[in-house]
């Protein structure tokens, strides 16, 4: 098992997981990569510490067999980071205020109306590579 970051980070990328991350496993892609904007974690680095789940204020991240069904596919989105090394760098502080509670309803609403309308992958321009292994 591992942690998920799932498209709830996207477009927000808050980087409290990164800051209490205790081995560093916490990555984003590189410019350019096509890849979305948003954190994401190797899945072989996770010690399942549990340490960035609460940290995350857009709960945005979940044990890959706890993830909602809306957000199945970032499992796969995350093994990304181990398939593709090269296209990403660990990821960087950013101070940012808290989110309300009402703007991380508004963001969860937001991905379960573009799956309910077939466009979750669009939702912020940006489609979802599937992960390829070589």
């Amino acid at each position: 098992m591992a942690y998920v970051i799932t498209r709830l980070c996207r477009d927000c990328v808050d980087s409290a997981c990164v800051e209490v991350c205790p081995v560093d496993c916490i990555f984003e892609p590189k410019a350019g990569t096509g890849l979305p904007n948003q954190l994401f974690i190797e899945p072989d680095q996770c010690i399942d510490c549990a340490c960035c789940e609460p940290a995350c204020p857009w709960e945005a991240i979940a044990l890959d067999d706890e993830v909602a069904r809306l957000f199945h596919d970032d499992i796969a989105l995350n093994t990304i980071v181990a398939a593709r090394p090269h296209d990403f760098v660990s990821a960087t502080l950013r101070k940012r205020p808290r989110p309300t509670a009402d703007e991380v309803e508004a963001n969860r609403k937001k991905w379960e109306d573009a799956s309910r309308s077939g466009s979750a992958g669009s939702a912020s321009g940006e489609g979802e590579p599937a992960p390829h292994t070589s």
